[in-house]
C-alpha cells in the first residue's frame, strides 16, 4: 500500500525542516526525507576522535530580544529546547589586515564609534556608510508591508532611493563611502559569510550580511546540531516524520503536478505537495530531469552558476588559545587590504599553487562554547575558500576509497593551512593533537551539493532578488526552500521554510507563530562565571585531561 502526506520535504537543512515544522503544527501530515545519516544539512554536526565539529554555523545574527530569529523559534516553539552563546560583544568578529586586528563590536552605534576610533579622518564616510546599509535592509524588508496611504509614500520614497544600489556590487557601496584602502578592506572583511569577491556579490547581500550581526553574534550551545534537534522534537510532537539515509530518485510529476516521490529503494510515496530544501540542479536537473521544465527554466538552470566552495580544517589543539590572544569572536585572516583579490583567488585553484592561502577564517568552538571542551584541548575550524574544479579530478571516486593522489593533497593543503595560521597564532602548529581536512568532495557528499558549493547559486548582482529562485514553482504543487531561494545562511533558508510553510497553506507569517516558546536562554561566552553551576561544572570537568 502507498503512504501518502500532505507535504513531503526532501531534505533536512535549516529551510525544510523550518517548513516541516510549521506545516505539522498546522495539522498536516508531514514526512522529510534526509539522504545522510545526521539531520540538519548544514547545521549538521560531527565527531572526530570524540571531538565534535559543527561545518556550517560558525555564528548566528537575530537571536537577541526582539531579533528576526529569536521571533522564529518562539513563534515555531523550538526556542523550549535551545540555548546560546553570546560571542564577544566587543569583537565578535575580527578582521586582521597584514597584522593589524580591527574588531567589531555588538551594536550598530559601538560598530561606527569603533571604526571611528580606528580611521578617524573617514568619520563621516563611516556615518554614511552604516547607515545606509541600515536603511537598505529595512527598506528591502518593508517591501509588500504597505497599509496604507501614508506608508505607501514612505515605502515609494524609500524604494526609490534604494533603487539605485538593485545593480550596484558591495564594492560599490564601501567605495561611495569610503576612501582609506584599508578601511575598504576591513568593511569587505566578512565576505567570507557569502563567499564572493566585494566587486561580485550584490551591494543588497554585502549590506545584508553587516546589519544580520548588528545586534552581535551567537553560536547554539553545543554545537550546530543543536539547531535540527530542536526542530525534529517540535516536528514529532507535532506528529510529523523523518527518515534518515533516505535518498530521493524523483519527484514524481502528472499532469504538470507533483504526486509524490520516488525513493532509491523504489519505493512510492504519494503528497499533495512536495518542498525541495535541495539546490535548483538537484531539484530540476536530477529529481525531475530537464525533459519535464519549461525551457525558461532550462535556460536559467543552464546558465546560473553556483557558489564557491572551501577547504575545511577541523583540528583539536593542546593549549592555551586565550592566552595566545584568541577569543570566543571568529578571525578573518588577510595578507593586505586587497580583500577583494583574496576572494577572487577563492573562485580558483589558487590555494593549491600558493605556499599559504592569501586570507583564512578561523573559529574556536571552546571559546564560543565552553561547555564543549573534551579533554583538555580546544577544537578550531578554519576555512579557506578553493574552486570545485581544482579537485574535479577525483570526483568519480568513492569517498570511502579515494585514490592516493587525493590523499597527497589533502595533506599538503593542511600543511599550507597550519602554515598560514602559524603566522598569526605563534604555536599552535606544534600543538595539534588531531586534524582532518575536507575538500570541495566532502560537501558533494555529505550535503548532496551541486559542485561542492557553500551558499547555493551565488550571490551575484544577477541572482539575487527576481534572479534567485522563487518559493513556488512551475510545477504545481512543488515548491523550493534553501540558500538559493531568498537568502543563505542559517537566518536566511530559515525564512525561505517559512515562506514555504505560508505558500502551501496561503497564511501571514504571524499564523504559522503559535507556540509561544519559552524565552531564548543565552549565555555569555567569555563570562563562565554567568553560567549556571551544572554547566560550570561540566566546563571545569572538560578542562581535565
Amino acid at each position: 500500500m502507498i503512504k501518502t502526506y500532505d507535504t513531503i520535504i526532501i531534505g533536512s537543512g535549516a529551510g525544510g525542516l523550518t517548513a516541516a515544522v510549521a506545516l505539522a503544527q498546522a495539522g498536516q501530515k508531514v514526512l522529510v526525507c534526509e539522504q545522510h545519516g545526521k539531520p540538519g544539512g548544514w547545521t549538521h554536526s560531527f565527531t572526530l576522535n570524540g571531538y565534535r565539529f559543527s561545518p556550517g554555523v560558525h555564528y548566528i545574527g537575530g537571536i537577541e530580544e526582539g531579533g528576526s530569529l529569536n521571533r522564529t523559534y518562539r513563534g515555531l516553539g523550538v526556542s523550549n529546547h535551545l540555548e546560546f552563546c553570546e560571542l564577544n560583544p566587543e569583537g565578535f568578529d575580527h578582521i586582521v589586515i597584514g597584522d593589524k586586528q580591527y574588531d567589531f563590536p555588538k551594536g550598530k552605534e559601538n560598530l561606527k564609534a569603533k571604526l571611528t576610533e580606528y580611521f578617524p579622518h573617514e568619520a563621516k564616510g563611516i556615518e554614511g556608510y552604516i547607515e545606509m546599509v541600515d536603511k537598505m535592509v529595512v527598506g528591502v524588508n518593508s517591501l509588500g508591508k504597505v497599509k496604507n496611504a501614508k506608508t505607501a509614500v514612505t515605502a515609494a520614497g524609500n524604494s526609490m532611493s534604494l533603487l539605485r544600489w538593485a545593480t550596484r556590487s558591495g564594492q560599490d557601496l564601501i567605495e561611495h563611502f569610503i576612501t582609506d584602502p584599508i578601511l575598504r578592506g576591513v568593511l569587505a572583511g566578512q565576505s567570507g559569510d557569502h563567499g564572493m569577491p566585494p566587486s561580485q556579490v550584490s551591494a543588497f547581500v554585502h549590506a545584508g550580511i553587516t546589519h544580520h550581526y548588528f545586534n552581535g553574534g551567537f553560536y547554539p550551545r553545543g554545537g550546530a546540531f543543536a539547531i535540527p534537534r530542536a526542530f525534529l522534537r517540535e516536528l514529532k510532537q507535532a506528529g510529523g516524520e523523518i527518515r534518515l539515509r533516505t535518498s530521493v530518485e524523483k519527484i514524481l510529476i502528472e499532469d504538470g503536478k507533483t504526486i509524490g516521490i520516488r525513493l532509491a529503494d523504489g519505493e512510492i510515496i504519494h503528497s499533495k505537495n512536495v518542498v525541495s530544501n535541495a539546490d535548483p540542479e538537484v531539484t530540476f536537473g536530477k529529481l525531475i530531469g530537464r525533459e519535464s521544465l519549461s525551457q525558461k527554466l532550462v535556460n536559467k538552470l543552464d546558465r546560473v552558476t553556483y557558489s564557491t566552495s572551501a577547504l575545511s580544517l577541523f583540528f583539536a589543539v593542546d593549549m592555551d588559545l586565550r592566552a595566545a590572544g584568541l577569543d570566543s569572536g571568529n578571525f578573518w585572516f588577510y595578507d593586505d587590504e586587497d580583500v577583494g583579490g583574496a576572494y577572487e583567488d577563492g573562485l580558483t585553484d589558487a590555494v593549491l599553487k600558493a605556499e599559504m592561502p592569501s586570507s583564512m577564517f578561523l573559529t574556536v568552538t571552546t571559546l564560543k562554547d565552553p561547555s564543549k571542551m573534551h579533554g583538555g584541548h580546544h577544537t578550531c575550524e578554519a576555512f579557506t575558500f578553493v574552486d570545485y574544479g581544482a579537485f574535479e579530478q577525483w570526483s568519480n571516486s568513492r569517498k570511502s576509497d579515494r585514490p592516493a593522489g587525493y590523499e597527497a593533497e589533502k595533506e599538503e593543503l593542511a600543511e599550507k593551512l597550519f602554515r598560514k595560521l602559524e603566522k598569526h597564532v605563534p604555536g599552535i602548529s606544534k600543538n595539534i593533537v588531531f586534524w582532518s581536512l575536507a575538500t570541495p568532495l566532502t560537501n558533494e557528499h555529505y550535503l548532496n551539493a551541486t559542485r561542492g558549493n557553500q551558499y547555493g547559486i551565488s550571490k551575484s548582482r544577477r541572482q539575487v532578488g527576481p534572479g534567485a529562485f522563487p518559493i513556488r514553482t512551475e510545477i504545481d504543487g512543488l515548491f523550493l526552500c534553501g540558500a538559493s531561494t531568498l537568502s543563505h545562511g542559517v537566518a536566511g533558508v530559515t525564512a525561505s521554510g517559512i515562506a514555504a510553510a505560508k505558500s502551501i497553506l496561503g497564511c501571514k507569517t504571524s499564523d504559522l507563530f503559535t507556540q509561544n516558546g519559552a524565552e531564548m536562554k543565552i549565555y555569555p561566552s567569555d563570562d563562565i562565571s554567568a553560567w549556571p553551576e551544572n554547566l560550570q561544572d561540566r566546563i571545569e570537568r572538560g578542562k581535565e585531561k
